[in-house]
């Protein structure tokens, strides 16, 4: 296992761990990805002890048109002629050791997986870390009106006691993976079980996406017995809501489509392949990425 690049700045001693993994790339629509850790992160009061070096696992200089180019490209500030900040990746360990928890946000690798895999599974087995859960979205059908559905994936079938009953959608998926699926086909020969959760955002609203942050919070919560306060996050929430459906009320078209969403929402129709949505969106010019 090469863990080179893992780098450990303190250790903190824990009872049973478990991790939360949140990732910026290519799962983390409206920010639930990233933006649940961070949330989780601050309520708990989670300190950084160790992180992952970026080199090797990015590339910064993708050729192609500048607006796909700069989804690579480190950030940077310049003020008044020098440079005040240039932005690396960031891959980081945080942990709350009364919660027994450990808390990673980091960017998706574009490159050697294998290696930004054994880090992972590197600091789980020095921790003895025996759950990973994953918290990530796609865009899809469900209106910002309704509650956000989550779609679930997991390393082991055994895994599925720890849902509810009802009201549980397990995944059906073909097509490209992502760093999550490798690390899930990984896990069990790490001795490591991994659940994944994927929020289904509304596909026509861009930005950060309380609402559905909030959701994976409150799942999250219930899985890992887990106390977290989200009443700082209800009121932005309300508020979110409120504004898009007063956006939404401004124009007729989307209006009728979103009323189509809630219909088939309530009737608990589901097509993933997001149909007439799809290309009305893709006619005004918003991306689904």
């Amino acid at each position: 296992m090469n863990v080179e690049k893992l780098k450990i700045e303190r250790e903190p001693v824990f009872n049973k761990a478990r991790l939360i993994m949140g990732l910026s790339g290519w799962m983390d629509g409206g920010d639930v990805s990233t933006g649940t850790v961070k949330y989780i992160r601050k309520q708990l009061g989670a300190g950084q002890f160790a992180h992952i070096e970026p080199a090797g696992f990015y590339i910064y200089n993708f050729p192609g048109p500048m607006d796909i180019s700069a989804l690579f490209r480190p950030e940077t500030r310049i003020n008044n002629g020098l440079i005040e900040n240039l932005t690396l990746p960031t891959n980081i360990f945080y942990c709350s050791e009364k919660n027994d928890l450990i808390l990673f946000s980091g960017k998706e690798p574009n490159l050697a997986w294998e290696a930004y895999a054994d880090c992972v599974f590197g600091l789980c087995t020095k921790f003895n870390v025996r759950e990973i859960f994953f918290i990530g979205s796609v865009a899809g059908l469900t209106p910002h009106t309704r509650e956000p559905r989550m779609t679930f994936s997991m390393s082991d079938a055994k895994l599925k006691s720890l849902l509810p009953q009802q009201g549980i959608r397990l995944s059906n998926y073909e097509g490209p993976a992502s760093i999550t699926t490798y690390l899930t086909s990984r896990s069990a020969k790490e001795g490591v079980s991994m659940l994944n959760m994927v929020a289904e955002i509304p596909a026509y609203v861009q930005g950060y996406n309380p609402r559905c942050i909030e959701a994976a919070i409150r799942t999250l919560s219930r899985l890992l017995d887990l106390h977290v306060s989200i009443d700082e996050l209800r009121e932005t929430c309300d508020e979110f809501e409120k504004k898009l459906t007063d956006i939404v009320s401004t124009q007729p078209e989307l209006a009728k489509k979103v009323a189509e969403l809630e219909e088939d929402y309530d009737n608990q129709v589901f097509d993933t392949e997001m149909g007439d949505l799809k290309d009305w969106l893709q006619q005004k010019g918003i991306r689904l990425d």
